[in-house]
């Protein structure tokens, strides 16, 4: 106790002399880097011996003082890059950062559960590396204060006392400095992965273009460029420079910006003043910048006529296919602008809502769509004479549902019955001239289709003439009565639609089978659900070994085309460019498809790869998105494409506009191309490499023709054999080939005869023909590869031959065989 007061009052006498000379007895220690103070807490008390001089008068002291070993010279401003930055609001700089995000485009929030807001780093954008990840750890994430899903919402984000992004020296003075830390704030949609942004995220890196506290410019010359909008910057001493305006170039981070000193620590850079303004804000707010090419077009507000005009001239310039489709548009603006004029002049609103979706219906474009007037629909859907019929692959209209007791069937119809003709015109013109009230339609299956649908919908009482052939029997005309009925409308689209309680996406293990069974229902739902349900399903196909997955696309009516594309990239082991998307460009006056960004496979992980055999199951309700997934399958081969028909044919990404009356009108924006700059959906679709006819046989199965046709690929079974028509000299047979199977042709010749045996199909499949004698025995075989067929064989005397049409692959798939007279 007696050291210890000894010690302390030797302490005591030397602050009563540091104080005489002017000295603070406790000097405030500098923070280090990462704030943290360079004074030990825990340092060894030692010994001091103080000699204490006292005078009746003391003399004045003059101290000289001697900076201490680890404080920094004073700055001279020589020295610095630049002039000191002239601080707005010096609070000491921003500790937390609050705003809001407005947006009015209508997919934005769309399928999004894991919204983010970040201090973005913008080394990407420094060194213009459009490849740039962000790292994890300079991903300070804030926090969504309100509700996402109603515009504006608003965020905040608490600053992290020392950052970790990229660290840039931008003051391009020759030398090398520490530089800084560069930062906007950005929103995010997290999908993949971890809490944390990764390369599919991102969209493969760079920096944001929207949605930011930055501005980008719309200038051709100056893609992608940053022109404005706010940036944070973090200095970690007061010798960093910054530009304080861009230069002549208008360009940021080149030489020739003006340079200024930035105070260390973090600073608010407004880049939208000239000079920029630098603000140290203790809490700054900065909202986010919806860019002028993301946010919806508004019309709503002008006259019918004047929105309608716009509407036009808009589509005139940004719509994606009209040179392809051979759209005239002005043709278009001189049928339809006296409708709206009309309905303007009578105040007639239900008026300008059917001339608007009349005109939408001229476009033919599944992504196409105006109002859906829901008395007209049902004025025209909601009678029926008790039947729904459908048309085979050879032609034929059967009708394969009736309602019982409904006016068809107390008719004298039954199941399997042909249509031959309704209210006195051939079924193939009367369906021609059908009216389907889920127009427009890409491709004309798709369309034949629901022509087929509202060919037996009526208003209720109308008086419908009907001629038939029931099976085996003879030739009939009745007249029909429609009637109140929905059963045979529900029974045409139970197979189409779904319930309302389908996760995702579904999966299952079909054991008899011994393949894994997948339905994949939407890419429009909750996608960090729908990845997380994707990648369980691979994991456990791989953990179970499973060797083939059947991907039953059937039900899917797209969604966004880039989950969809990175969905499908779990199935390869390398990067894989896809295609590319251009749009109308209003700098350049025209379409641009920018090389630069083209549709990319990120790889998942290699655990989440699947390398067995793939079948995809498509059809014409399998739309925009959902035909994307399909076609990367087809890419090296790596899936086979399975069905009755082709995809919807919708090949392009869409955009909405506001109409008068609380009308939207939405159509096709982006122009998608495959990886040759060939538009390769938009009007086609993905066609079946296997396709499933539909025979009487498949129409009336009770069980699923494509799934079936999908087992017996895979099983490799042989392919049946079934006989076709006799033939002649000049005969021709168009057909459809069933999958593993082949058809035989008996074809009798005459002596004297040249003849050629031709086999074509428009298809890829490769078809291969067969040529036997009587006997059986083999002739002579087309090669797959270079040949279809047979010319100018003499025929010295009568003859029979067997000829057999197969494909090499048992895909199946249209033909037409041909016996030419070559004489």
């Amino acid at each position: 106790m007696k050291n210890l007061r000894y010690l302390l009052l030797l302490l005591l006498s030397l602050g009563l002399l540091l104080a005489a000379c002017g000295e603070d007895p406790t000097p405030t220690p500098r923070p280090t880097d990462d704030g943290e103070s360079d004074a030990d807490p825990t340092a060894e008390i030692v010994e001091v011996q103080v000699t204490v001089v006292v005078t009746a008068t003391p003399a004045p002291i003059e101290a000289t003082p001697t900076p201490a070993a680890n404080e920094e010279p004073p700055v001279d401003v020589a020295d610095l890059p630049g002039p000191p930055a002239e601080i707005s609001n010096d609070e000491g700089g921003p500790v937390g950062i609050t705003g809001a995000v407005e947006y009015t485009n209508p997919f934005f929030n769309v399928g999004v559960a894991a919204p983010v807001v970040i201090l973005e780093d913008q080394t990407g954008f420094v060194d213009r590396d459009e490849e740039y990840l962000f790292p994890v750890e300079s991903q300070a994430l804030g926090q969504i204060t309100s509700d996402f899903y109603t515009s504006p919402f608003s965020y905040s984000i608490a600053l992290p006392i020392a950052p970790k992004g990229g660290v840039r020296d931008v003051d391009n003075d020759g030398e090398e400095d520490i530089g800084v830390q560069v930062f906007a704030v950005a929103y995010w949609n997290n999908v993949f992965g971890d809490p944390f942004l990764e390369e599919r995220d991102l969209g493969g890196g760079g920096w944001s273009t929207a949605y930011a506290s930055t501005i980008i410019s719309d200038d051709p010359d100056l893609e992608r460029e940053i022109v404005g909008g706010t940036f944070l910057v973090y200095a970690q001493d007061d010798r960093q420079g910054f530009p304080s305006g861009f230069g002549d170039d208008g360009l940021l981070f080149t030489e020739d910006d003006p340079i200024v000193t930035l105070p260390q620590g973090y600073t608010i850079v407004n880049m939208d003043s000239d000079p920029f303004v630098f603000d140290r804000s203790r809490n700054p707010v900065i909202d986010l910048i919806e860019p002028e090419g993301a946010a919806l077009v508004d019309y709503s507000d002008l006259s019918y006529t004047e929105a309608f005009d716009a509407l036009v001239d808009q589509l005139a310039n940004e719509y994606a296919f009209t040179e392809y489709k051979g759209i005239d548009w002005e043709a278009l603006r001189d049928e339809f602008r006296p409708r709206f004029e009309e309905a303007d002049a009578s105040g007639d609103e239900l008026e300008y809502r059917r001339a608007l979706r009349d005109f939408a219906w001229q476009i033919p474009d599944g992504h196409i769509s105006g109002p859906f007037i829901g008395e007209d629909f049902q004025a025209a859907a909601i009678g029926g004479v008790g039947m729904a019929i459908r048309e085979l692959t050879d032609g034929r209209i059967l009708i394969n549902f009736l309602l019982d007791g409904g006016p068809a069937a107390e008719a004298g119809m039954v199941l399997g019955a042909e249509v031959l003709a309704m209210n006195g015109q051939a079924m193939g013109d009367y369906l021609d001239n059908t009216v389907s009230y889920f127009a427009p339609y890409s491709t004309p299956h798709s369309q034949r289709l629901d022509q087929l649908l509202f060919a037996t919908r009526f208003p209720i009482g109308t008086e419908v003439e009907v001629t038939f052939q029931n099976p085996a029997g003879a030739e009939q005309t009745v007249t029909l009565t429609a009637t109140s009925e929905l059963d045979s409308y529900n029974f045409w689209l139970e197979d189409e639609t779904r319930d309302g309680f389908e996760l995702p996406l579904e999966y299952e293990f079909l054991a008899d089978q011994g393949v894994g069974y997948v339905q994949i229902f939407s890419f429009f739902d909750n996608d960090l659900l729908t990845i997380q349900l994707w990648e369980r399903m691979i994991q456990t196909m791989n953990d179970n070994s499973v060797s083939t997955i059947i991907i039953d696309m059937r039900k899917n009516g797209g969604g966004r085309g880039f989950l969809a594309d990175q969905m499908a990239a779990y199935f390869f082991n390398e990067p894989l460019v896809t295609g590319n998307t251009g749009f109308y460009d209003e700098e350049r006056g025209e379409f641009y498809t920018n090389p630069e960004y083209e549709d990319t496979f990120f790889l998942p992980s290699e655990d989440f790869r699947y390398n067995g055999e793939v079948i995809v199951l498509v059809g014409p309700d399998c739309a925009s998105a959902c035909e994307f997934f399909s076609y990367n399958l087809t890419l090296q081969d790596r899936g086979t494409i399975i069905g009755m028909y082709p995809t919807a044919g919708l090949g392009g990404s869409v955009d909405d506009v506001a109409m008068p009356g609380d009308e939207t009108f939405r159509f096709t924006q982006g122009r998608a191309v495959d990886p040759d700059g060939n538009i390769h959906i938009e009007g086609i679709g993905v066609v079946p490499e296997i396709v499933v006819p539909l025979t009487e046989e498949t129409l009336f199965s009770e069980g699923d023709p494509v799934l079936e046709a999908a087992f017996a690929f895979i099983n490799g079974e042989a392919p049946a054999v079934s006989d076709g028509d006799s033939l002649v000299l000049g005969d021709e047979v168009t057909a459809v080939l069933d999958p593993n199977s082949a058809t035989r042709y008996t074809v009798n010749l005459s002596a004297g005869s040249t003849v050629g045996l031709i086999l074509e199909s428009s298809s890829d499949q490769l078809f291969v023909l067969s040529v036997y004698d009587e006997t059986g025995e083999l002739l002579a075989i087309t090669d797959p590869d270079t040949l279809v067929g047979f010319s100018e064989i003499p025929v010295s005397s009568d003859l029979i031959l067997i000829l057999e049409v197969t494909t090499e692959d048992g895909s199946g798939g249209e033909y037409t065989l041909t016996i030419a007279d070559q004489s």
